[in-house]
């Protein structure tokens, strides 16, 4: 038997099935198999990038300030022109219909009602036309190249056709990273048991980015830089978005965590383009801290992706609204009352306290005393 956890009252005396973060996580374990379990959870072979993404958000402090007026206070962003409740970006997941039978449609709607904005994946079903139907709401569309231009072209005229205000491209996916934890139990996801023309991606390059720029009149995001020399090409090659991503630590092992990465990424592009950035982001501080660094958004991933194992659509907007929650008392104890007055200043570099982990910001889901047997 699995745990079941306690159901606590909110403010006005209701009982509210998810009151913590960690508490989807729990729900998710009980619901999944450990197949799904894993590829959600896991890294590529030594999981070392996936330990230093959440290291590298452990390793930042607060600085905060006192004695301000922060009554008010307003916790939204701005992406691609759209005004959000949050700015957070939902990242795209493959095979979300792994975790719900909905898929893609589950987030999306969840992103309508906490507005915020879902980045919906090429490789979720049921697809990005049935995707865009589900809701009128702005949604941008993720592309992995699995065919020559002519499919990529097609692709990308779909998701116009459907009204997707931004195409973000994938750029860390040239070869699928060793993920042991998949491989130790033979394990596709239902994304990955149909073939796939990788050799597509291997060829795609900067010549690519300009074509397809040139081609098409929508705005392009590229999903996975991670230096200050692929950030100048980026803006160079004339995107309005870079994302800064290492695929949640999936492909390439031993790389830097994305919180480390982004001050040279956001230097080199010299305030030209809008910045987003994802990898280990699992509460309202770690966005905070990134929107401290000058991040426009936060992509938010594996935590999506228990949340909605755990209650679909409800459960995902739920989670928004804990961290929204979360980003609201963090800017009101930093003594801010939006991400504006941020600086660098308000972050001190720390030693971490816990053992990084794709969990560790969840202590209290380990400790036995909060849950009924």
């Amino acid at each position: 038997m699995g745990k079941n956890f306690m159901s606590s009252t909110n403010l006005n005396g209701d009982f509210e099935e998810y009151e913590n973060l960690h508490e989807f996580a729990i729900m998710a374990k009980q619901k999944l198999s450990v197949e799904t379990w894993d590829y959600l959870m896991g890294g590529a072979e030594t999981e070392t990038t996936l330990r230093r993404n959440r290291l590298a958000l452990d390793m930042l402090g607060f600085r905060p300030r006192v004695l301000r007026n922060v009554e008010n206070i307003d916790c939204g962003g701005n992406v691609l022109g759209q005004n959000l409740k949050l700015p957070i970006i939902l990242a795209p997941i493959g095979a979300l219909q792994d975790f719900d039978p909905d898929g893609g449609i589950a987030p999306t709607l969840a992103a309508v009602d906490a507005g915020v904005i879902h980045m919906v994946s090429s490789r979720t079903e049921p697809g990005l036309e049935a995707v865009a139907k589900a809701t009128d709401y702005p949604k941008i569309f993720q592309l992995y190249v699995r065919g020559d231009p002519s499919w990529v072209d097609d692709h990308i005229s779909r998701a116009i056709d459907s009204g997707y205000i931004g195409l973000a491209l994938t750029v860390d996916l040239d070869y699928y990273g060793r993920r042991e934890r998949d491989l130790s139990k033979r394990y596709r996801t239902t994304a990955r048991r149909t073939s796939q023309a990788t050799e597509w991606q291997y060829r795609f390059t900067w010549a690519d980015i300009e074509r397809i720029r040139t081609k098409f009149n929508i705005p392009l995001i590229l999903k996975g830089i991670a230096t200050a020399e692929d950030s100048v090409l980026a803006v160079q090659s004339g995107v309005e978005a870079i994302y800064v991503s290492n695929h949640g630590g999936r492909q390439l092992d031993h790389g830097r965590g994305t919180l480390e990465v982004l001050p040279e990424v956001i230097d080199a592009a010299a305030d030209t383009v809008e910045i987003y950035v994802d990898g280990g982001f699992m509460r309202g501080t770690d966005i905070v801290k990134a929107m401290a660094l000058g991040a426009d958004a936060v992509g938010i991933g594996r935590l999506q992706g228990l949340a909605l194992s755990a209650n679909g659509r409800i459960g995902v907007t739920r989670m928004l609204e804990l961290l929204e929650m979360e980003i609201r008392t963090c800017l009101g104890l930093l003594g801010v009352t939006r991400y504006g007055e941020l600086d660098d200043s308000y972050l001190h570099a720390v030693p971490p306290v816990e053992s990084p982990g794709p969990l560790s910001a969840f202590p209290l889901m380990f400790e036995d005393y909060l849950y009924e047997r």
